[in-house]
């Protein structure tokens, strides 16, 4: 009896060590869940939202692992992102916080903000007027102007919702940036309150580094607003929401 005892933990401490193994693969190679703790990218995406990125969508850097460890340079398996992709990347000051913002430009094209309207390679992007955007995730009624804007049908011509309070903010006015090679050139769809690529301070984003990307935000899996643990604050039309 005591023989299978001691079987019986043998066994079940393996199932939870390949379980755990299963786990760090599925994270690793195909999914990862990120949750949303700042409004920079309202109206698409709201504090309390949790969600999968796909870790296959651009292939693999060193910052797919776990604790990214230094195993190789570059990517592997490769895909190069769409304008308009929502994406997860390290930060590249510290190369360890995690950034969540919509890329709008990459490597070779010409970038600029003039008035509050994103003009790429010289193009304005057609923005229409759709309302207001009135809530952050966290209850606070913040009632700026919200748009649609869509970009030109050479650079794929996807569209996405995004807020202005005005156009006349610290990021609303720029001088044209070039993205050099082997980078992207990603926004906060709250754009006059996100801290994205227009900004090149110490405390900004600048370019991305491709090799800094993580994957591609897919689907929203749960949604809350205040406690989790309160069933009447889970935002359950949120749940399942393709992020676009």
């Amino acid at each position: 009896m005591t023989k299978r005892k001691g079987g019986g933990w043998v066994e079940t401490i393996k199932t939870i060590v390949y379980a755990g193994l299963i786990a760090i693969g599925i994270r690793t190679i195909a999914f990862e869940p990120f949750n949303i703790p700042s409004s920079s990218m309202v109206p698409t995406l709201l504090v309390g939202d949790y969600l999968f990125v796909s870790k296959f969508s651009y292939g693999y850097s060193r910052y797919s692992l776990p604790f990214s460890p230094p195993l190789w340079s570059g990517r592997i398996l490769f895909d190069m992102p769409e304008r308009g992709d929502v994406a997860v990347f390290r930060w590249p000051r510290d190369n360890a916080t995690d950034y969540i913002k919509r890329i709008v430009a990459l490597q070779g094209d010409r970038v600029q903000v003039i008035g509050g309207v994103l003009y790429l390679n010289g193009e304005a992007v057609k923005r229409e007027a759709a309302g207001l955007c009135e809530d952050d995730g966290t209850g606070v009624r913040i009632r700026s102007r919200r748009y649609v804007e869509t970009l030109p049908a050479s650079l794929g011509g996807r569209s996405h919702a995004i807020c202005e309070f005005s156009d006349t903010e610290r990021f609303d006015n720029t001088e044209e940036f070039r993205v050099p090679a082997g980078h992207v050139f990603a926004m906060g769809d709250n754009r006059d309150n996100s801290s994205d690529s227009r900004d090149f301070s110490p405390s900004g984003v600048g370019f991305i580094p491709i090799d800094n990307l993580i994957g591609r935000a897919e689907i929203i899996f749960f949604s809350h607003e205040g406690s989790a643990f309160n069933p009447l604050n889970w935002r359950l039309g949120r749940i399942f929401q393709r992020v676009r």
